[in-house]
């Protein structure tokens, strides 16, 4: 197998860009058309099983939320070595990386497949959609183990300026995911009819394939090397990835807390609560077409950065970020704006309920406005990360939901009585927040000389 990896430390910056992100686009679009699906079919079920798949989709990502955090310090560490043009060092990062996240993964595995009732039940899910939340984080559970690998392989190629490779894997993946939300949900030919639990089988059976592709494509390219060598744990590089992936750990379980009291607050709407939270499992749906670009940029801007820091070039990094927010701010707002009028059309893509439809519709119109925000938030924390500032992205991330978004979506929808007409402004004003707060921190530049 050809050996993919790109020098993203010279030439154009905006080549460099593009080589970077139309792989990662593609990918994001594949994953939008996965969760698209996911509801698409949760709603020839019901609007219970919609609003089931929005709330375990925020449990679920906490669930993953170390393989998340130790990818981050992975990357960060990688793209420095392949900067430096130290492979080796590289390899032994990944090396252990993945003894990391197996180890974690068997032990969250364990822990999902005993208590997931009382996780479920800790949440505040309202009891209608209860049993179908917990039969979806059962079958999660099972799959954790192939998700970390898959996550944290993809994680070394995009360090290493392949992203051909994960490209050809996930392609896979959402093939599968998305067939299998069909088959297995209403049955074809020999495959029974499983009903909404075919959704999360879906997805396990997708990643595990995927994990496999992967293992192999390691076997076919320079990655070759990770698999010689002693697989002994070293206490003092998992300690460096750890240093760095704790806060990213930490601003993800903040932002997923956090959306997870979002979820709670909606469910105690009384009658309007099934159809606040279908609606916003929706709308998050739909805004996932905006996320696309936003999150490539954002991983696009993580390898970039890192890789010209560890070959010496703050200077070309920071162009790098600048360049990254500039174009995610261009094009999100273009999207936004084709959003925010056709938000009616969209939101009855995904359901047949008509106060359904009117409330992703008010939930879409609103969060529009803040949208080139998320993506110079999004492209900035992606360089932040990239260059090891994990720190300064998580007090962000923390500031912005925990004092604005919550005490505010409390405040508009239960004490002023604007119920999820409250909880969508206090999303839009806290994103607006973030954006101001990640551009000052990467304006400051102490990311720079930051060693990892």
């Amino acid at each position: 197998m050809k050996d993919q990896s790109l020098d993203l430390t010279k030439g154009s910056l905006w080549q460099n860009i593009w080589q970077l992100s139309w792989p990662m686009f593609l990918m994001m679009i594949f994953n939008f058309f996965v969760g698209f699906t996911d509801v698409y079919v949760a709603g020839f079920i019901g609007p219970e099983v919609q609003a089931a798949v929005g709330f375990v989709g925020i449990l679920y990502f906490l669930v993953i939320i170390i393989a998340n955090a130790i990818s981050i310090g992975t990357l960060a560490l990688v793209s420095r070595s392949i900067g430096a043009g130290d492979f080796r060092n590289a390899v032994e990062v990944g090396r252990q990386s993945l003894i990391f996240s197996v180890i974690i993964a068997v032990i969250l595995t364990g822990s999902g497949l005993l208590f997931y009732r009382e996780i479920v039940l800790l949440t505040g899910i309202p009891a209608e959609i209860r049993q179908i939340a917990e039969t979806f984080l059962c079958i999660f559970s099972a799959a954790l183990g192939a998700n970390y690998i898959l996550i944290i392989s993809n994680a070394l190629f995009r360090a290493s300026g392949d992203v051909k490779s994960p490209l050809i894997t996930m392609s896979v993946v959402s093939a599968l995911n998305i067939l299998g939300d069909f088959a297995l949900v209403f049955g074809c030919g020999p495959i029974p009819e499983m009903g909404y639990a075919g959704i999360a089988l879906a997805t396990a059976v997708s990643v595990t394939v995927g994990t496999m592709m992967n293992l192999l494509f390691f076997s076919l390219s320079r990655w070759r090397e990770i698999y010689h060598d002693s697989w002994k744990p070293s206490v003092e590089t998992i300690r460096r990835i750890a240093a760095l992936g704790w806060p990213a750990a930490m601003h993800q379980i903040a932002w997923n807390a956090g959306s997870l009291i979002i979820y709670n607050i909606l469910g105690r709407l009384g009658d309007q609560s099934i159809t606040a939270l279908a609606a916003i499992a929706n709308g998050l749906r739909i805004e996932a077409v905006i996320f696309l670009p936003a999150f490539t940029l954002h991983m696009a801007a993580s390898v970039l950065i890192g890789q010209n820091l560890g070959a010496g070039n703050p200077d070309r990094a920071e162009k790098v970020g600048w360049h990254i927010a500039a174009a995610g701010a261009g094009v999100v707002s273009a999207m936004a704006v084709a959003v925010f009028l056709g938000a009616e059309f969209l939101s009855s893509l995904l359901s047949r309920d008509a106060a359904v439809i009117a409330e992703t519709t008010r939930y879409l119109r609103i969060s529009m406005v803040s949208e080139p925000f998320l993506a110079v938030s999004f492209s900035l924390s992606g360089g932040l990360q990239g260059a090891g500032d994990t720190r300064g992205t998580m007090w962000v991330i923390i500031v912005a939901m925990w004092l604005v978004r919550l005490p505010l979506a409390w405040f508009l929808s239960a004490i002023l009585g604007f119920g999820a007409l409250g909880v969508w402004v206090a999303m839009t004003a806290s994103v607006i927040f973030q954006g101001l707060l990640m551009a000052r921190r990467f304006h400051q530049g102490k990311w720079k000389g930051i060693k990892v």
